[in-house]
């Protein structure tokens, strides 16, 4: 059995109980090194196989090679398996060969967006800015599309030392089609040690150095305010609830 596991944040406390009920029934944890050391103290008897960046098919290999072996295997994503995780690539690799268990996590949009407020509270898409595996091409095409369907857009991965101006010029493409006042936000090491988290305007953040592989951005639509600290996307509650008032007096009368 291999189980593709999404660990959410990183915390105990972030583990989805189908996700902990995983960890704790394998024998094997195997994933990216950053995340085995995440589980690591919370499964000391566990044997751990851990991997450098960019190891993904080597990773799912190894997996499938334990997996013969008669042992149990968790392969583990922060995040959600599904969400720019390991989930994918390890069903290629098997082939079917081996019984694969995909168990959901909380990924990093859910955790940021509720550090932040409510920004997510209608339609919204995510979007990586790593080119490694997406050509950079598309990557514009994708906000340029986003922004012209008024989505709020949650950034995954938008800088890192191999690519320091990636973020730059997604917010330079945005502020093509976003007012420069379009309420933002970005958490840091979300609910790690360090965890930093800040509002800002689509105009601010562009040029914030707090921005890296660990950060989480949300990107505002027409629709998103900040209150009281909070970043919110109104959902049109308020609209629904005069449309069913004045239904209510039409049926009256």
């Amino acid at each position: 059995m291999i189980y593709v596991v999404g660990i959410g944040p990183g915390g105990y406390d972030g583990l989805t109980g189908e996700a902990l009920e995983a960890l704790k029934t394998c024998e094997v944890i195997s994933g990216y090194k950053r995340y085995v050391e995440l589980v690591k103290d919370f499964f000391p008897e566990k044997f751990f196989m851990s991997y450098p960046m960019r190891s993904e098919v080597a990773r799912c290999e190894e997996a499938l090679k334990v997996a013969e072996m008669g042992y149990s295997v968790a392969l583990i994503s922060s995040g959600d398996a599904g969400v720019y995780g390991m989930a994918g690539i390890m069903l290629e690799v098997a082939k079917g060969l081996a019984d694969i268990k995909i168990i959901p996590g909380v990924t990093a949009a859910n955790s940021a967006a509720a550090v932040l407020g409510a920004p997510l509270m209608n339609d919204y898409v995510t979007i990586s800015l790593s080119d490694l595996m997406t050509d950079w091409e598309i990557i514009e095409k994708r906000l340029r599309t986003a922004c012209n369907g008024d989505f709020v857009i949650c950034l995954y991965n938008p800088a890192s030392h191999h690519r320091p101006d990636s973020f730059k010029r997604a917010c330079d493409i945005m502020l093509r089609y976003k007012p420069p006042e379009t309420v933002c936000g970005y958490v840091r090491n979300i609910n790690r040690p360090g965890q930093e988290s800040k509002l800002m305007t689509l105009d601010e953040i562009r040029d914030c150095e707090e921005i890296d592989m660990l950060t989480t951005v949300i990107i505002g639509n027409s629709q998103t305010y900040a209150l009281d600290g909070k970043m919110i996307t109104r959902r049109g509650y308020e609209k629904a609830v005069r449309s069913e008032e004045v239904g209510g007096r039409n049926e009256e009368l």
